[in-house]
């Protein structure tokens, strides 16, 4: 009886290309089988999106202000809002677990990597200022004063470019947040406190006069506190 010699036959070089297209193969189809999952995963969260206040309406909100309707840039004014709109860490935690199964990517790293240092910062203090759970009651504390200063600040330290700017929007925002009017005197104590520079003053470097009197008209319609 002959002897089969098919894979003595074969050379070094022809068994090391053989075993590399298997490799291939095998290869092949784990990246496209984990393909079709976090497809199927980021369907079936897409689906989630459609209704208001869900942790996957506010992660597709934040993927759009991203996107800025393919602008250049980031739609910051809807991201602000978006995130102000989520009503504690509790749920921005589950929101940044909805963004990675929508998008396959860190929602965290992506801001940073969308918005300039001011921008961020301002962002990451939004979210520093919510409560731990919803439903929990909002407490004014010495961090809520210090986050409201840091917000002011980055909007003072925006640049457009090589120019420096103000982030009016920014500003406005902080200013419909205080409270009374003695949670302004405060934040004014704690951005005192932070940078050595006088609030009021600083506004008046940043704002023209007119808008300064829009500002504070907004701080002396609310409770003196």
């Amino acid at each position: 009886m002959k002897k089969d010699t098919t894979n003595n036959d074969l050379t070094l070089k022809e068994k090391i290309l053989y075993s590399l297209i298997g490799l291939g193969i095998v290869g092949g189809g784990v990246f496209f089988g984990r393909k079709l999952v976090l497809k199927s995963v980021a369907n079936r969260e897409e689906k989630k999106s459609f209704e208001d206040g869900t942790p996957a309406t506010y992660a597709k909100q934040i993927k759009m202000a991203f996107e800025n309707d393919g602008w250049w840039g980031t739609d910051t004014e809807k991201l602000r809002s978006t995130l102000r709109d989520i009503p504690s860490k509790q749920v921005f935690a589950k929101v940044q677990e909805s963004y990675k199964k929508l998008y396959n990517s860190n929602l965290i790293t992506d801001m940073s990597d969308e918005l300039q240092t001011t921008e961020y910062n301002e962002m990451l203090q939004i979210i520093g200022q919510k409560p731990d759970k919803t439903g929990g009651k909002p407490q004014i504390t010495g961090y809520s004063y210090v986050g409201w200063a840091k917000r002011l600040k980055a909007a003072f330290d925006k640049s457009y470019g090589f120019l420096p700017g103000t982030d009016e929007d920014a500003i406005k925002a902080v200013f419909n947040e205080l409270p009374t009017q003695k949670a302004f005197i405060a934040t004014g104590v704690a951005y005192k406190k932070l940078y050595g520079s006088d609030l009021t003053s600083d506004l008046k470097g940043e704002l023209e006069m007119w808008e300064i009197n829009d500002y504070m008209k907004i701080i002396l319609s609310k409770p003196k506190g």
